[in-house]
Order: structure tokens, then C-alpha cells, then sequence
């Protein structure tokens, strides 16, 4: 081999070695499991929610596509080796079943988005203290432990991390806690190009029509559990196309829910509690009466066997198709 070849040759394998180094995921910190690999593409993801520009509001109603749905609380609860509000639970969920991901999104005392529904780091994480009086460049070295309270590998994503993964896989129902900047939440959103995959979370009419004023395109979570409350979010000028009902964690009236359908609002019914553990001990077949009551979203801590029961409970309105 000449020089030349010889000097070609070392360059490109030692180009090849470089790239190879670039591409491995980050290792885990000491005495903690590995990161699972992440479904990064809505092509070699089969349960992608693909949506697209202004088509949500014709989706988020009772009989499309995407309906009957599940949300799963915190991306999914009480998984070992998966923590609750991190991208891998996100991950282990859509990789059984098509869900909405609810997700708490919190913020550091330095001013950055993160998931994390608790005011404190103690449960959660490695760290102690409270979440909106720490730093981020203290809180991103933090590991992430999940519900059986072992440490894992992964870390605290922060809400930017979040919205590029679900961007053409899922959508978000985005929890915002109390303390945290509904603007700030939403104009990196809309930076982030995801008003078509988010459903913003509020409590009452206040926050509800703060988020509407923020942005008209956003789809709200409203909280309407009984005819009390339907009256006075029926009073804003928030139209009922952008509107998706929360009716609570207890069963309501089936005529809620027919109210609701009337104004094409699909109904949310949080089974996370009570619910889900009384269709625990019943059996998963329990989910479908929820459905039959009128529910169009589950919010369950157990999307998996939620999903697999409303699978095939999925029709199309023909005015829809």
C-alpha cells in the first residue's frame, strides 16, 4: 500500500470511529439501569397519533378517529424501571398502546420547563428540596426513581425535551402547577411548532380563558363535573370546538355527558384512583361501561389495560369519515 493510500485509508477509519463514538447513548450513572431506546420516528412507530396543521379541533370530538382514547396520568404510573413524567415511560407506553400523554410541567428557580408533578424532588428524584427554589444546573444531574423507589438511569426531561418528542407521535394533555407562567408554557408551544398535539389543562374559568386569550388555537381542558359548572364555562367566550371536558374521578350522570355530546365536547373521565382499581379487582372489561356511560377519554393510570379493552370500540361518525 502506498503512502497515500495508507494516509486515505487511516482518515476515513478513523472518521468512522469518531462517528460511532458520537452515536452512543449516554451511560447510565453508577448501580442504575440502562435507558431504553426511544421510538424517535413516527415511521417505525406504529401507534403515532399523526396529525395535521388546524386538524385537532375537528379530532377532539366525540366519534373521530381518535376516539374512544386513552390519556395516560403522568405518561403512566406505577411501572418498574420507568418513573412517572419521564420520556421513557412516555416511550414504554406508546410502544403497547395509542395514548394521550398527560404530563406535569414545573419549573426550576432559574426559569426552565420541566415535567415533574410534585413541589418536591424527594419522591421523585435523587435530590431533595423544593422544585421551584432549585436550579437547574443543579437538577440536571438529578436520576429519576420511579414508583417502587428505585433509582433509574434516566433524568428529569425538561418541557422542551417533551414537546420535540411527541412532536408526530402523541398528543400532550399538559398539566401546568400551580406557580408556573401559563405564558411561558404556552409560547414555547407555539415555538416549538406543537399547538396541533397539546391539550392544556385548567381548573377553572379563570385559566381557561387566560390560555384561550393566550392563544385561540389551543385546545383547554375545562373541568365540567355537573351542570353547575357547564353553565358557567358555557358563559365564556371560549368556543366549544376548542373545548374538552373534564368531568372528574367519580362517575357523573349520563346526561353530562349527553350535554356535552349535544356541543360535539368530548368528555373526559379520570379513572386514575378509585376507578381504576375498582376495574382492577373487576376485571378490564369494566373499562367499556365507563364508555358506554359516555366517556370519550380515559385518564388512567393503567393505559395499557385501558387500551387494550377500547381498542376495538373505535366508530367512526360517518359525518367524520
Amino acid at each position: 500500500m502506498s503512502r497515500l493510500h495508507a494516509f486515505w485509508f487511516l482518515l476515513i477509519f478513523g472518521l468512522v470511529l469518531i462517528g460511532c463514538r458520537q452515536n452512543r447513548p449516554a451511560e447510565a450513572g453508577p448501580g442504575v439501569e440502562e435507558p431504553t431506546t426511544l421510538p424517535d420516528s413516527v415511521d417505525r412507530h406504529p401507534n403515532a397519533m399523526v396529525i395535521a396543521n388546524g386538524e385537532l379541533p375537528d379530532l377532539m370530538v366525540p366519534g373521530s378517529r381518535l376516539m374512544p382514547m386513552i390519556s395516560a396520568h403522568r405518561g403512566g404510573r406505577d411501572i418498574a424501571g420507568f418513573p412517572e413524567n419521564s420520556l421513557e415511560v412516555f416511550a414504554y407506553t406508546l410502544e403497547r398502546t395509542p395514548a394521550m400523554l398527560e404530563c406535569d410541567v414545573n419549573v426550576t428557580s432559574d426559569g426552565t420547563l420541566i415535567l415533574m408533578h410534585d413541589n418536591s424532588l424527594d419522591r421523585t428524584t435523587t435530590g431533595t428540596g423544593t422544585v421551584q427554589k432549585t436550579p437547574w444546573s443543579t437538577m440536571k444531574d438529578l436520576f429519576l426513581v420511579d414508583d417502587q423507589g428505585k433509582t433509574t438511569g434516566y433524568r428529569i426531561p425538561t418541557f422542551a425535551e417533551a414537546l420535540d418528542y411527541a412532536n408526530g407521535k402523541a398528543l400532550l394533555s399538559v398539566d401546568v402547577k400551580r406557580g408556573v407562567d401559563f405564558a411561558q408554557v404556552v409560547e414555547l408551544i407555539e415555538e416549538k411548532g406543537m399547538v396541533d398535539y397539546v391539550v392544556v389543562i385548567t381548573y377553572n374559568t379563570e385559566d381557561a380563558k387566560l390560555v384561550h386569550d393566550l392563544n385561540e388555537d389551543l385546545m383547554i381542558s375545562v373541568s365540567i363535573r355537573n351542570e353547575e359548572e357547564w353553565q358557567r364555562m358555557k358563559g365564556t367566550d371560549i368556543p366549544f370546538e376548542r373545548m374538552v371536558a373534564f368531568t372528574g374521578t367519580r362517575l357523573s350522570p349520563k346526561a353530562l355527558f349527553d350535554t356535552l355530546h349535544t356541543y360535539d365536547i368530548p368528555a373526559i373521565l379520570g379513572t386514575l384512583g378509585n376507578l381504576d382499581q375498582r376495574v382492577a379487582a373487576r376485571g378490564d372489561s369494566l373499562y367499556l361501561e365507563y364508555l358506554d356511560l359516555g366517556a370519550d377519554i380515559l385518564a388512567t393510570d393503567r393505559p395499557v389495560e385501558a387500551g387494550a379493552v377500547v381498542k376495538g370500540r373505535s366508530t367512526v361518525r360517518p359525518d367524520l369519515k
